[in-house]
């Protein structure tokens, strides 16, 4: 008899309490394929049955067995032809279409030979213990664009859904994920496209190891500019968006061992495959991180429990659970409401916000996540109805207000008897404590728990109120789960801090904001020449400290760096500031002025500088706010072409419209009193100018607008303070992390950065050790010929691109980059020159460099554009074509640059085409414009493409800024061929024509009118 060691499974929850690895006992050297087979060694002591599968047809014949056993039916030839090429491997789908199947049509239909329909289940998402789990390794396929040999993959049902790509220990973990990327160009999609059904990836060196989605984040850099077979169905790969796996205490689990016995345990990862995952509306898998599982899982056991014992309408119902602000809460709290409304004991699930703004927010998340999974409402008269016992409505989403006047106007409502779970957002808002009695007096069966980000412990509690309602604990009972800041930075979910402190005056700045109190003091704090000095200060450091000379491509546009938020102390100070931006603005030259909006509306400042304002109330506003608001947005519509002002109605769109422009940087700053300072994501946001008077949950709520991940290019959030909030800042950081944690959340001084530091009784080195090592070792124009010296360049350049990312945004590295930028310029290209060589082009051998990670993001983030040759040609063509020093930079320039190194020869073309009269921008138009009919026309020619149809295909690519490769419409530019060829002829051809034309387009279309 087999004994199976099922190690860490419980049964009970999903994530393992506490997880304790044993101590490593081997010493010796491992290789991976000695990994490899451990790993699969510990996978079949976990009941994973090892299956040796090598070919497409075997892993077809294998599908085919485990489905007939899943489903107790026994498929005809004919019966499963049919179904396996409509149903499961139909080529029209791609890894979004067949992860939509996997994740919301798992219960396919089958045509049977008599005409019936049946259902065929793919995966048991009711008892997950029915399906059945395969290990394979080495899975070949040469049926791509090239051979692919894959490492280690996990079946469910014969069904290829877990990949696990493996590095020898000692290697960086990121190869693996890079080898990944590989296979999804190169290979995955080829044959039957089995491997698009992955839903998750799993990377490991053996020491470290990580999970993500077949889809990652949608909101990285390279979204749309990845190309390359079926492109179309293309993913989203950003390695910023790997995630590590941890116990219940925030433990990461690293080693592949470990990580086996947790994660991939038989529970875990069915529970994760079936439950936690969401599929939402942009196409893109989210699998839940560790601690969003936790929280969920202890938030449904609290139901059950309460349930059970019949102690719903008491605090024990309840709880609350401590998630770090940027650390996912709004997936976590849908996840729990979707689990919590599906349990036929609860009638309705409430999700309760404190402001409309995020009422609105919550909602558009929410549907993204599932179109039409919660239900909002614009008055208490449909949330009424929502709430009727019958009503379809089973999770709604509403605000405090809102449910408040509910209360108060529908005393006798049948809700009020009904089994109701209400989850509130944001739950240390102070007004909640005075909604928590009539909750607790209306509702007779609830189940009460708070999402918060910054909790209201004794230390932090306002003095006013009642006594035994101060705290978070006192109003939802007990803490079910905690994940810090400290836990969020050190897992990479959220970036670091950068904080500067920027003295404007000499007498003590950390004083209260209240202008009764302490006019004098605020009035000193509001003098127009401190206003003017700050408006300065910002303006001559906007550039730096938002990155603006950076590049990455965010939904289809190439943008400059980050935008960022001016917090100000009271709608007065707004108005000071908006004016003075102005007027500095207007001396500056037009593409020197930043797009500047401001936005505030009725309310007063708490004790932490932060108020719970209703977004949409300017009806409180004295006249002369109000009016200069009108004023301020008018100048908005004017940029923009909108046409909002500050009626009810469209204050409420012009809140939602500049919310929309803020996160797709179109606005470069935004004046804020209270409003988007808390609840507000903007992933392009990056600095905050700080010049109000902060505390605790207000500081980190403020703060953490600027650490949202974006991609490798932003690092960190920069806060920029205009009033000493230093002390507050620590206090705030020890509250809320730990007494250690100030060394986790803010970045290190920049003397480390700089200089290097001392880690675990050994050097790291700093900016100037790297820069010193790199002239030492590699002279300019060196030619590198052993693989030794090639492979140690690459590493020390790439950790030289890391450091200097964080050092442009302190003001003390300007000056001390120590190499010149020609010099920088030079060293670039020796690394551009090895990134081809050891990265060829598309459809060449591959020469794969498993121990080497180029840090392209970060080059591509400095890349020059065409704009910056034109200026060198003018002046090139301004000298008489005499200069050749300016030749020798442009060639150097053009080098040192990604993107403009395959249009090298147009450019030199064009310069030497120049004559006396030429009029450079206007001929370079001209000029491209005709090589680029010339060579699409040659494309045309070579592939006999039928040349209308071309053009159209290829201007709508230009149009949506990527070359469509799916869908009929490459089919159309095609020469006439057979669709039965059995020498697979017009596939080939179509394999030919989107090579060429991907390579044309990425030739052509940044320097395109």
């Amino acid at each position: 008899m087999v004994k199976y060691d099922v190690v860490a499974e419980n049964v009970q929850g999903t994530v393992v309490s506490e997880y304790n690895a044993g101590t490593p006992s081997a010493t010796r050297y491992q290789s991976e394929a000695a990994l490899e087979s451990a790993f699969i060694k510990q996978l079949q002591a976990q009941n994973y049955k090892y299956v040796n599968i090598r070919s497409e047809s075997e892993m077809i014949a294998n599908l085919r067995h485990q489905l007939e056993q899943l489903n107790k039916y026994t498929f005809t030839d004919a019966e499963w032809e049919r179904f396996f090429t409509k149903n499961i491997a139909n080529p029209s789908n791609g890894i979004r279409e067949k992860t939509r199947i996997l994740q919301e049509d798992h219960i396919q239909l089958l045509t049977r030979d008599d005409g019936t329909v049946k259902n065929i289940y793919l995966i048991d998402k009711i008892n997950i213990h029915n399906n059945t789990l395969q290990v394979i390794k080495q899975y070949a396929t040469d049926a791509g664009v090239r051979d692919n040999r894959y490492d280690v993959t996990l079946l469910v049902n014969g069904i290829p859904m877990v990949h696990v790509e493996l590095k020898r220990r000692g290697v960086d973990i990121k190869e693996a994920f890079n080898q990944i990327n590989r296979y999804q160009r190169d290979s995955f999609w080829a044959g039957s496209g089995l491997y698009e059904y992955i839903q998750i990836f799993v990377i490991s060196n053996g020491t470290y190891t990580k999970y993500y989605s077949n889809t990652t984040r949608v909101s990285h850099i390279n979204e749309n500019s990845n190309r390359g077979p079926r492109s179309g169905k293309r993913t989203s790969n950003s390695f910023e968006f790997t995630s590590w796996w941890a116990d219940a205490n925030n433990t990461p689990i690293t080693d592949l061992m470990d990580f086996a016995k947790t994660f991939l345990a038989r529970h875990t990862i069915l529970n994760i495959l079936t439950k936690y995952c969401v599929f939402n509306a942009d196409q893109m898998l989210l699998v839940m991180r560790p601690y969003q599982i936790v929280a969920t899982e202890r938030i449904i056991n609290k139901i059950k429990i309460a349930y059970n014992y019949k102690k719903w309408g008491t605090i024990d119902a309840g709880g609350y659970i401590w998630h770090t602000t940027g650390s996912g809460k709004t997936l976590t709290s849908f996840k729990t409401a979707q689990l919590a409304s599906a349990m036929p004991e609860i009638d309705k699930v409430l999700f309760v916000v404190d402001r409309k703004d995020l009422d609105y927010q919550t909602m558009l998340e929410y549907d993204r996540f599932q179109k039409g999974a919660a239900n909002s409402n614009t008055s208490t008269t449909i949330l009424e109805k929502q709430l009727r016992p019958g009503s379809d409505a089973r999770i709604i989403i509403t605000t405090i207000q809102k449910l408040s006047s509910f209360i108060k106007k529908y005393r006798e409502h049948p809700v009020f008897d009904q089994q109701v779970v209400l989850i509130f957002d944001e739950c240390h808002r102070s007004q909640f404590g005075e909604m928590h009695s009539a909750i607790i007096k209306a509702f007779k069966k609830y189940y009460l728990f708070g999402f918060t980000g910054t909790p209201i412990f004794a230390a932090n509690a306002q003095s006013g109120g009642k006594p035994d309602l101060k705290t978070t604990e006192q109003i939802f009972g007990q803490k079910l789960h905690t994940y810090t800041i400290v836990d969020a930075i050190r897992d990479k979910n959220v970036l670091p801090f950068k904080i500067d402190y920027v003295s404007t005056l000499r007498v003590a700045e950390d004083i209260d904001d209240k202008q009764v109190s302490d006019i004098d003091r605020e009035s000193i704090l509001m003098a127009p020449e401190r206003i003017q000095r700050i408006t300065k200060y910002i303006l001559e450091h906007f550039d730096q400290k938002t990155m603006r000379n950076t590049f990455y491509q965010l939904k289809e546009r190439r943008l400059a760096g980050f935008n960022s938020m001016l917090a100000v102390s009271s709608i007065n100070a707004a108005k000071l500031y908006y004016s003075e931006f102005k007027r500095q603005m207007a001396a500056l030259p037009s593409d020197k002025r930043l797009k500047v909006a401001t936005i505030y509306s009725f309310g007063v400042n708490d004790d932490d500088g932060i108020i719970d304002e209703n977004s949409d109330d300017t009806s409180g506003l004295d006249a002369s706010s109000r009016d200069f608001l009108d004023m301020a947005i008018a100048d908005y519509n004017a940029v923009f072409g909108t046409n909002f002002d500050t009626s009810a109605a469209k204050f409420s769109n012009y809140y939602k419209d500049l919310s929309r422009r803020i996160k797709d940087r179109e606005v470069d700053l935004t004046i804020v009193v209270n409003m988007f300072l808390t609840g507000f994501d903007a992933k392009t946001l990056n600095t905050l100018w700080v010049d109000k008077n902060l505390r605790q949950h207000g500081l980190l709520q403020a703060f953490s607008r600027t650490n949202r991940i974006l991609n490798s290019v932003k690092t960190h959030g920069n806060i920029v303070c205009f009033r000493n909030l230093e002390r507050a800042t620590n206090e705030c950081i020890a509250l809320f992390g730990d007494k250690d944690a100030a060394g986790l959340v803010l970045l290190k001084p920049y003397n480390e950065y700089y200089y290097g530091y001392e880690k675990n009784g050994a050097h790291v080195s700093g900016y100037s050790d790297l820069i010193s090592e790199l002239t030492d070792k590699y002279k300019i124009g060196t030619v590198l010929a052993s693989e030794v010296a090639k492979k140690d360049f690459v590493r020390l350049y790439g950790a030289i691109l890391r450091v200097k990312n964080i050092l442009v945004s302190f003001d003390e590295f300007v000056g001390n980059e120590i190499l010149s930028p020609r010099q920088f310029q030079d060293y670039q290209s020796m690394y551009i020159a090895l990134y081809n060589e050891m990265r060829p082009a598309r459809g060449s051998v591959e020469n794969v460099n498993d121990d080497l990670v180029f840090e392209m993001e970060l080059i591509k983030s400095v890349d020059v554009n065409i704009d910056y040759i034109l200026t060198l040609i003018s002046r090139y063509h301004a000298s008489h074509m005499t200069d050749k020093e300016i030749l020798i930079t442009i060639n150097k320039t053009i080098d040192s640059s990604i993107e403009l190194r395959s249009k090298k020869d147009l450019i030199l073309q064009f310069i030497a085409s120049l004559t006396p009269d030429s009029v450079v921008e206007r001929d370079w138009v001209a000029f491209i414009n005709s090589a680029k009919i010339a060579e699409l026309d040659q494309i045309i020619a070579d592939e006999h493409l039928k040349r209308e149809e071309t053009y159209k295909f290829v201007q709508n690519a230009f149009r949506d800024g990527y070359v469509q490769t799916n869908g009929m419409d490459i089919g159309k530019i095609l020469p006439p061929m057979s669709m039965f060829d059995r020498n697979n002829n017009r596939a080939k051809k179509k394999k030919t024509v989107i090579e060429k034309i991907i390579a044309f387009f990425e030739r052509f279309f940044s320097i395109s009118e």
